[in-house]
């Protein structure tokens, strides 16, 4: 956690109302921070269901494949989410600690382990030491409260500078519904199905299998289209719990994600991803300007993405808006080595609207006074055009800059 905020935070924080079915509280373990809390436990009503994304790393966190085992149960009632410590790369140790981190919740929330979700950001390698959960969690769990949204945001913070937090609410049927979500991440993003830790509650009554399948389209053109430093974390993990409490409300019950009567939920559900997965991009770290790349022309969506990709996590693309400097060349660089179909002399390039580069060459109303200018600003688009075919999307990311290289310079230190 810095002290010192990103220029590219919000101004603007949203109070989450309470969720029925949903009570959190937050405190301070010493798993690795001083003076600051570190540890979320959530508590879920019965009949809570769940739905997950996570890292498709081949080096996955104990944390991580703990969720995914108890994923196939579509049932939750708590989760507990400790900074500092990633409980990554810690083999049987790490095992043994989400074994004994559950063991403590379930008893502490009277529930069964496999009713347990884990998430641990922080340093990896080094083993996490579940003995400091004791006590701490059981006087969680007779103090959690539906209010405190921000605080549980702030305890999973590490290198974030702000803390994240999102909501929308909407109708289902006739009753009206909430969406409340959290998320932490600030550098090692490059999400592949998953998103850093991030957290959705709603009280709407849905499915396990039906929150699944939103949650798996949800963050294709969200989480999975922001990228910090082109790094795919051991520990991204995206859980959302359904409680259900608006059925007694009146809202209808719902199997399955092609139901009709999802349509203005999904569109909210998504709405609350892609809140989440910008305020990611724009804590990133030592990020002082917020990039948004938009690839069009291209042969398909995928192949768009691809070079969207490219150019996101280029270096030199990166350290040039850090710049301030228009340097379409490294554009055209990133563009040419996607691996993708591209015509040199079909390309253009432009930012913040003004076209810098045509049919291949720089455009002959270049006027470099007028891009500086526009390059000054804290928010960057570049967009380019491929001209081969309908293929277009949307990636967001932020500039490299001599901060990134402090931050994660001394991060164990």
């Amino acid at each position: 956690m810095s002290s010192k905020v990103s220029p590219l935070a919000p101004t603007n924080v949203p109070t989450l109302p309470e969720l029925a079915g949903v009570r959190l509280a937050t405190a301070a373990a010493g798993i690795r921070y001083k003076n600051r809390t570190d540890v979320l436990l959530v508590a879920l009503d019965p009949g809570t269901s769940v739905a997950g994304v996570f890292t498709t790393s081949k080096c996955p966190s104990a944390p991580v494949e703990w969720c995914r085992d108890n994923l196939k149960g579509g049932t939750a009632r708590v989760l507990v989410v400790n900074s500092g410590n990633a409980n990554a790369f810690t083999g049987k140790t790490g095992r043994k600690a989400t074994t004994l981190t559950a063991s403590i919740a379930a008893k502490a929330t009277g529930c069964k382990p496999a009713e347990v979700f884990l998430a641990s950001t922080g340093v990896i390698g080094e083993p996490l030491d579940a003995t400091k959960f004791e006590g701490v969690l059981g006087t969680l769990a007779e103090t959690a409260q539906p209010g405190g949204w921000l605080d549980a945001a702030k305890a999973i913070m590490t290198t974030d500078t702000f803390p994240k937090v999102a909501t929308k609410t909407v109708k289902l049927g006739k009753a009206k519904v909430t969406i409340n979500g959290m998320a932490k991440g600030a550098g090692m993003i490059a999400p592949d199905m998953a998103t850093m830790l991030s957290f959705i509650f709603t009280d709407a009554p849905l499915s396990a299998s039906c929150l699944q399948a939103l949650l798996k389209a949800g963050v294709a053109d969200t989480f999975n289209a922001v990228t910090i430093d082109g790094d795919t974390s051991t520990s991204d993990t995206l859980l959302a719990f359904a409680t259900g409490a608006a059925a007694k409300n009146g809202a209808p019950k719902i199997s399955r994600a092609s139901d009709p009567r999802l349509t203005a939920f999904v569109k909210a559900f998504n709405a609350v991803l892609a809140d989440l997965a910008e305020q990611v991009a724009r804590d990133g770290e030592g990020a002082r300007k917020l990039v948004e790349i938009i690839v069009d022309g291209a042969v398909s969506k995928a192949s768009a993405r691809k070079i969207a990709l490219s150019i996101a996590n280029s270096p030199l693309v990166k350290t040039a808006i850090a710049g301030e400097d228009a340097n379409w060349g490294r554009v055209v660089m990133a563009v040419g080595k996607a691996g993708e179909p591209a015509d040199r002399d079909k390309l253009s390039i432009a930012f913040n609207g003004i076209r810098v580069a045509k049919a291949g060459a720089r455009d002959p109303s270049y006027d470099e006074k007028e891009v500086s200018a526009a390059m000054k600003q804290p928010e960057i688009q570049i967009k380019v055009g491929l001209g081969l075919g309908k293929g277009r999307d949307r990636v967001l990311t932020c500039d490299l800059t001599k901060e990134y290289v402090a931050i994660n310079g001394d991060y164990r230190s």
